[in-house]
């Protein structure tokens, strides 16, 4: 065979790998390039959440507990609703969610793929309400949802490990793998070529978590007062936006007005 056609069969079976990669973020119809099966991404995830669970502290506060299992559970229920009302339920297949308040000082929540969600107990006084909860809850479940840790994965397979399988990665480096799987969740990750959540991703659980805030009867205008505490809440000057992981805050709060009529379309007050 030829060198060049060679050259052009390896393009088109790459060509064609792409294509049958390259799906559509619900709601926003932002296109995505992934690699990474469900199966494999919600099996890393289950392991590594058992054992942050392990290693820290369940808080003992049985008030705020109760109030982040009711307002997980709610917004549960609303992302269920919306996969069945558009026929996306297989998006969903493998989850196994569960809501859990670390005690720790830390202003910070995030949902590993299959619905596993941690909120931490510094983040409280900060959201002060259910519903200021209710809009990072919202955020974060929408990372899960969008399929961005997979995505950021999928990069990091192709950028630092030279596109390999993710089942080969696991057995030929799973220490890197692992790390890169934390990685992708922004555990760990400094400035550079991967950054955990990309502004794109931060704009678009933004937009997916006021939908599903909403669905669950949370008033998605709260997400305003919520982000504008946050940015009073932080100490020193915030890094240059191009830095960033996460938009300035006055860019996001700006983003996030322009769509709160858009998610009040779907709320109902419970």
């Amino acid at each position: 065979m030829k060198p060049s056609l060679k050259l052009r069969l390896a393009a088109l079976c790459g060509l064609l790998l792409l294509q049958s990669s390259c799906t559509k973020v619900a709601i926003t119809g932002r296109k995505q390039f992934n690699l990474v099966p469900n199966s494999i991404m919600n099996s890393m995830s289950f392991e590594s959440y058992s054992e942050f669970l392990s290693q820290n502290k369940l808080s003992d506060n049985v008030g705020q507990t109760q109030m982040v299992k009711r307002l997980g559970s709610r917004i549960q229920k609303a992302v269920e609703q919306y996969c069945t009302e558009n026929n996306l339920s297989g998006r969903l297949k493998g989850y196994q969610w569960e809501f859990n308040l670390i005690e720790d000082k830390s202003l910070n929540a995030w949902c590993m793929p299959g619905g596993k969600v941690v909120v931490y107990t510094g983040l409280l006084p900060v959201t002060r309400t259910e519903t200021g909860l209710a809009v990072v809850m919202g955020h974060e479940i929408a990372h899960a949802f969008a399929r961005h840790g997979a995505e950021r994965m999928t990069q990091g397979l192709i950028v630092e490990m030279g596109g390999m399988a993710l089942s080969k990665a696991l057995a030929k480096s799973p220490e890197k793998t692992k790390n890169l799987f934390m990685q992708s969740y922004g555990i760990g990750t400094e400035v550079g070529v991967l950054l955990p959540y990309s502004r794109v991703h931060e704009k678009e659980a933004d937009h997916l978590g006021l939908i599903f805030m909403a669905m669950a009867g949370y008033n998605p205008n709260e997400a305003v007062s919520f982000w504008e505490r946050m940015a009073a809440s932080k100490e020193g000057p915030a890094p240059p936006e191009i830095l960033s992981t996460h938009p300035a805050d006055s860019t996001r709060i700006r983003n996030i007005k322009k769509l709160i009529p858009e998610a009040m379309k779907y709320y109902h007050k419970q």
